[in-house]
């Protein structure tokens, strides 16, 4: 289709009979099918008549809404599940809950926020991959990613089995860093159940299944409420049985992913089964998965270099509680954001591999449009709701005026992370991993922590002034993402390259 069309709508009826609702790609991607170029027409039509509002796709926003609202479930399960294990382990004691909550921080801080950066590069190779039909490679990839992913997580998991003395340096309770690094003991195979569950989401979303994901994250978080309770409690395991917990549910939600992947003829051509093809892509793949860890990674640690900078404040209980809540906060808004990101990725990956660029910049146009409405709304919620959701943190009066004082910051902090979450997921899409990642080092590391500093310290300005300069950081990173999207010739873009019998070349 021409750029002056309508866009196909992402969500058409299927014609596979065990794949009744597909996104869609397909039709993008199978053009010549008439099937599906009727139903996409009909249905695009039907927008049309039905919703009038000139410059609005409404085909594309019920589609990527309709994406966006299981990753999000997706994406909250599996933040559910460690904090199931941190509140069994809390139960036990005020000591146990330091503990496990200061190796949950530790283990997220250096594990998985890079897991979930490592695989970041499946949503350029499988999305384009997909998109140009270039299906078998997509498999190999994600075995090739696997591959990295266990690489990684043996190398983190040596700094887990010894993290002790490091949060001793870091001037952390000795008796609760003990404790946290049993914790984080326990959670290693926790570590590489995850690593292997986000290359597999990834694989997934890049074909634009996403509703089964909610059932592979909502079971094993239902059944994680039950095997913490049992190990916890029944079996006596105590504390330790906490973090065992975490494990047994995250690999029991990768085995059902595993296991749906390689039965399911939805997959038959895009899962070619076990190769060791794998093997050569490791290196190439890792040109895009590092960068992609590097700018996940610097991102959130510039949010605890926060927590860490408000504990060397002279009321440091008081500044931490409450960086900690607007990190918290800013977070869980994140989390909504994600499923708008994991749209537009995959969205422009595949619309790029089948070299449909105005249908690219369309959902890109869409995504933002989105973004700023979820923005706004959180906004509303923020500025309504603040004192209710404060004391879902603390009692304290002090803290509450605190917090009410850091809403219109942390406000617009929202809106900026709603925006960049978006312009992130472009960058994933069309592999600019690479520039991602130094726009945030110097977005949060030479411009917004800096700051942070300066305002918080120097001027005077205390945990206001650290979160200014965080909202400065994010400022910078929204202009560079914008800039470098908007300024770029997406018709001239080479990012993935497929030789002639359709196999990735790095």
């Amino acid at each position: 289709m021409g750029e002056e069309e309508a866009a196909a709508p992402l969500l058409v009826p299927g014609s596979n009979g065990d794949d009744p609702r597909r996104l869609n790609l397909t039709l993008a991607i199978h053009g010549d099918d008439d099937e599906w170029k009727a139903a996409g027409e009909a249905a695009a039509s039907s927008a049309r008549h039905h919703h009038a509002l000139p410059g609005w796709d409404w085909a594309e926003v019920r589609g990527q809404l309709a994406f966006a609202a299981p990753m999000v479930t997706t994406n909250m399960a599996y933040y559910a599940i460690p904090l199931v294990s941190v509140m069994y382990a809390g139960r036990l004691g005020d000591l146990q809950l330091a503990a496990a909550t200061l190796g949950n921080s530790w283990g997220t801080v250096t594990g998985i926020a890079l897991m979930t950066g490592l695989s970041g590069s499946l949503e350029t190779l499988c999305g384009q991959g997909y998109g140009a039909r270039a299906y078998r490679t997509m498999g190999v990839h994600l075995q090739a990613s696997l591959l990295t992913s266990a690489l990684a997580s043996a190398a983190v998991s040596l700094l887990w089995l010894y993290s002790e003395p490091l949060l001793v340096f870091l001037r952390q309770d000795p008796g609760t860093s003990r404790l946290a690094a049993d914790f984080l003991r326990h959670s290693v195979p926790a570590l590489f159940a995850y690593g292997f569950i986000q290359c597999a989401l990834r694989f997934l979303q890049a074909q634009s299944v996403v509703a089964p994901l909610v059932a592979f994250s909502l079971l094993p978080l239902a059944a994680h409420i039950g095997v913490a309770h049992a190990l916890v409690n029944a079996l006596g395991m105590g504390f330790a049985g906490a973090a065992v917990a975490t494990s047994v549910s995250l690999w029991l939600s990768f085995l059902m992913l595993a296991a749906y992947v390689m039965a399911s003829d939805r997959f038959r051509e895009t899962w070619p089964g076990l190769t060791t093809e794998a093997f050569r892509h490791v290196l190439p793949g890792m040109k895009l998965a590092i960068p992609s860890a590097v700018m996940v990674c610097f991102e959130y640690w510039s949010f605890e270099f926060l927590v860490l900078f408000a504990g060397l404040m002279p009321e440091s209980q008081v500044s931490t509680s409450i960086i900690a809540m607007c990190q918290n906060t800013e977070t869980i808004s994140y989390m909504i954001t994600y499923g708008f990101a994991a749209v537009i990725s995959t969205r422009v990956s595949n619309e790029l591999g089948a070299r449909n660029i105005g249908k690219a910049k369309k959902a890109l146009t869409v995504s933002l449009a989105l973004s700023l409405m979820l923005g706004v709304a959180f906004l509303l919620l923020l500025g309504l709701g603040h004192d209710l959701w404060v004391r879902l943190f603390s009692s304290s009066q002090a803290v509450a005026s605190a917090f009410a004082s850091m809403t219109p910051l942390l406000i617009g902090s929202v809106v900026l992370d709603s925006t960049q979450g978006v312009l992130s997921g472009v960058a994933r899409g069309c592999g600019w991993q690479h520039l991602a990642a130094w726009t945030n080092l110097v977005a949060f590391y030479v411009i917004g922590l800096p700051l942070a500093i300066l305002f918080g310290f120097k001027l005077g300005f205390q945990t206001k002034g650290l979160w200014m300069g965080q909202i400065c950081g994010l400022l910078c990173q929204n202009c560079v993402l914008f800039f470098i999207t908007l300024r770029t010739n997406w018709e001239e873009l080479d990012l993935t390259m497929f030789n002639k019998d359709n196999d990735f070349v790095c």
